[in-house]
């Protein structure tokens, strides 16, 4: 291994290339969240039933998560920057369709081509980062300039949503895409280098669709027990996933370029990384879920205001990650990344104090420092998993690094859903209250919405007395999910600080000959 003291340093170009790939990024997370804001204009005016809304929601999701290995390792056969381009040109014209919509069939194609479009720009821009910033230390600090424009971009989303949707129609929440999509493609071919494997092979149509199914599948499989429960469709959804999984992976050892090179599982850095990152996103998504419906349904927020008030865990998120470079660069990734998560688990259980008088300091307080905390795993598990690989292996361990997070995202929210709402309905079993009918009763021990919706046509002090019996069996499954989330997270700072104890910051950085930087105008 050559001495990474002799690694060129980044000059300016590449720092305003940094800047350039921030733009995307901001975008990717803008784009999750206006959307929850636009939902109710959007079903009034499209009037989609109410398979088609959540298919609108979720399509997005599904097609990013299954097309980002295939997408990563595209990138390193085509050109990390010409995928960038090109994914800005299809997620800009993606957005123009989906503002235009008139039905929802229409708005569930957009939604779905703009999935596809997105999934190329988090792992071409994370691979071009690999190869830009040669420095181990230059590197992480670029590792938490790009994860935090991700959180930047979710914290933007709600104001500017909600600035939008006061003085527009519910389209124009997706043409915030184009100008940014524009000032990327002017910009990267100035800033960018670019950079591909000369010696990948052909992409395998086959692999590559093999390699989205097992996504889509397990994914859905996911999502349809969190909303319904364990069934037949999700069970039979999920083992299929994991059965294509393994054909899949027996296809990428029989064949010489491989989409995805198995070896990289057997370096424990690589694994531990990839199983803390995976994780934190359990907690961090599914917290999100029970965060952001207890300021609405238990507090009586509207979603923008809601929004807001999750700011401050934004800017934590971002500080975390702005600091966790210097951090680094005294203190072993091991124990930076074992004292960030105990500091998540120390915001995880000031949630469990929710159901008092101060309930919004509590969530605020406890959203922000969690955020706080799981800034520097991100970062650093981030870091580790692009810097264990060969340069010209980078777009593929970036479509893996940001697949396992969806998949630790969505786990996240059908496992703690689950729990919350088994938690909520135990505590709601045997409420009763004169005058009021059978299904309506049924509705309110559901779930939290349904209560709101019953309380709402009853009585005052009917409705009242049987919302204060739903807000507190919420309360009580918030704290339970929040007590959950504190022991994930401790759990995944004992595996950090005992597996990765031997890794440096950029361990496995080589010097960029193995790759081909291509000239600035292709």
């Amino acid at each position: 291994m050559s001495d990474v003291t002799a690694l060129p340093r980044a000059t300016r170009r590449e720092w305003t290339g940094l800047a350039v790939i921030a733009l995307p990024c901001l975008l990717y997370s803008m784009d999750l969240t206006v959307l929850n804001l636009a939902v109710p204009h959007l079903s009034a005016d499209l009037k989609p039933s109410s398979s088609q809304l959540l298919w609108i929601v979720d399509i997005y999701g599904f097609l990013l998560a299954g097309s980002l290995i295939t997408m990563g390792t595209l990138g390193d056969r085509i050109g990390r920057r010409r995928l960038l381009l090109i994914g800005a040109v299809a997620f800009g014209m993606a957005s123009v369709f989906a503002a235009f919509s008139t039905s929802a069939e229409m708005l569930i194609i957009a939604r779905a081509l703009l999935g596809i479009a997105a999934a190329t720009l988090a792992p071409s821009t994370l691979s071009l980062i690999r190869n830009m910033f040669l420095d181990p230390k230059e590197r992480t600090v670029a590792i938490g300039v790009w994860i935090a424009s991700f959180s930047a971009g979710g914290a933007i989303g709600p104001l500017v949503g909600g600035i939008l949707l006061s003085y527009f129609w519910w389209g124009s929440v997706f043409l915030v895409a184009v100008p940014v999509m524009v000032a990327l493609l002017v910009l990267a071919p100035m800033v960018l280098p670019e950079y591909r494997d000369p010696e990948a092979g052909r992409l395998d149509i086959l692999s590559a669709a093999l390699s989205l199914v097992p996504v889509l599948s397990v994914i859905y499989g996911i999502k349809r027990i969190a909303e319904y429960g364990l069934g037949r469709e999700a069970a039979f959804s999920i083992v299929f996933g994991l059965a294509v999984g393994a054909a899949f992976a027996l296809r990428q050892q029989r064949l010489r370029n491989p989409l995805i090179d198995l070896g990289l599982f057997r370096s424990r850095a690589f694994s531990a990384s990839l199983v803390v990152n995976v994780l934190g996103f359990f907690v961090a998504f599914g917290s999100f879920l029970f965060t952001a419906q207890y300021l609405q349904l238990v507090l009586g927020m509207g979603p923008f205001e809601a929004g807001l008030w999750t700011v401050p865990s934004a800017f934590a998120f971002i500080a975390g990650s702005t600091l966790t470079p210097i951090v680094a660069a005294r203190v072993r990734p091991a124990y930076v990344m074992a004292a960030g998560l105990a500091l998540a688990a120390t915001g995880f259980l000031v949630l469990t104090r929710v159901g008092g008088q101060a309930d919004l300091a509590v969530i605020v307080t406890g959203y922000s420092v969690f955020s706080l905390g799981l800034a520097p795993a991100f970062t650093l598990a981030t870091d580790i998993i692009v810097g264990t690989v060969e340069p010209e292996q980078a777009g593929a361990a970036s479509g893996i690094a940001e697949t396992s997070s969806e998949l630790g995202g969505a786990l996240g929210i059908a496992v703690l859903g689950s729990i919350i709402t088994a938690v909520y309905r135990s505590g709601m079993t045997g409420v009763v209250a004169d005058g009021v009918a059978v299904q309506q009763i049924d509705a309110a021990q559901d779930t939290l919405g349904g209560a709101v919706a019953v309380a709402m046509a009853l009585p005052d002090e009917l409705g009242s007395d049987l919302l204060d019996k739903a807000r507190e069996a919420f309360a009580l499954a918030f704290q339970t999910a929040a007590g959950i989330c504190a022991l994930i997270v401790l759990a995944a700072a004992i595996l950090a600080g005992v597996l990765l104890q031997g890794v440096s910051a950029g361990a496995g950085q080589q010097p960029m000959n193995a790759s081909t930087p291509l000239s600035p105008d292709l």
